[in-house]
């Protein structure tokens, strides 16, 4: 006779093993809460600059995705790492979300909320322009402004040296019914070697524009335009992936008949991760 197959494991027996794992879970929390601790006692002697590292983000996220499997969704566990990430970079540098709600004060708080969590501060500001310039004039804040905002050119900001310039732009998972659906670019100061130019962000002023010009761009990079302060003149914030380059941006506008009055590089950011339906 074939042996019985065992019994199911109790409930009981199986809320043990959860509790057990909820334990090692916040155990190494604290763990982490330790090193960082250390950490923070090593920059002050070693290192000078922001907290943020766009770079290593990206990396962990890639890896995060990766390695995913079974029925916790995605949105969970990248919501769960954010804040982790978020909170301790705040512990080791405090600072603040300053978020553009010009574009819609729900979707920009939900996006704020998701990827800073509820110990960061968050301020909300009636345009970009606004808070941008509110995170030029601290230490290590944060800006998040729609990728679409396009009242006014507030990337010109960012031109100068030592000005905050565009770090990330979230979401960088991008997947249907993400919770924090809306497009922003995250603007703030951070260490050179840190920022991350695998799309290129730059400020480039046109005297010509029109449509014929705004047609010939569009297949070659995502483009935000304003007009400038001459008639036919427009501001633009151009984001540049490769195989594009600024030079393939120059020639396409001088091909089409517009004129460039000057380039500044105001930031990059990962190129976004897009995840299968």
């Amino acid at each position: 006779m074939s042996n019985p197959p065992p019994a199911p494991p109790s409930l009981a027996d199986l809320r043990k093993e959860i509790d057990a794992i909820d334990e090692q879970v916040h155990q190494l929390l604290m763990q982490r809460g330790d090193i960082i601790d250390r950490l923070i006692k090593v920059k002050k002697t070693q290192e000078v600059g922001s907290a943020f590292r766009p770079a290593r983000e990206a990396d962990m996220m890639r890896r995060l995705v990766q390695r995913h499997r079974g029925i916790l969704p995605l949105d969970t566990v990248e919501g769960i790492w954010r804040v982790i990430v978020s909170t301790f970079t705040y512990v080791q540098a405090p600072f603040s979300v300053h978020a553009d709600v010009s574009v819609g004060e729900s979707a920009m708080r939900d996006s704020a909320r998701f990827h800073f969590g509820f110990v960061v501060p968050y301020v909300a500001h009636f345009s970009a322009q606004a808070a941008v310039e509110a995170v030029a004039r601290s230490k290590g804040d944060l800006a998040l402004v729609s990728t679409t905002s396009g009242h006014s050119p507030w990337w010109i900001t960012l031109e100068p040296a030592g000005a905050p310039k565009v770090i990330a732009r979230l979401p960088f998972i991008e997947r249907a019914d993400h919770p924090a659906a809306l497009p922003v670019f995250a603007v703030s100061r951070v260490a050179d070697d840190a920022l991350l130019l695998e799309v290129e962000t730059w400020s480039i002023r046109v005297s010509g524009w029109n449509a014929q010009v705004s047609r010939a761009l569009s297949p070659l990079a995502d483009v935000i335009a304003v007009p400038d302060t001459a008639f036919d003149g427009a501001a633009l914030l151009v984001s540049i992936e490769a195989p594009s380059t600024l030079d393939k941006i120059k020639s396409a506008l001088i091909a089409a008949g517009a004129s460039v009055r000057s380039a500044a590089l105001v930031g990059g950011h990962a190129k976004r991760y897009t995840v299968p339906s």
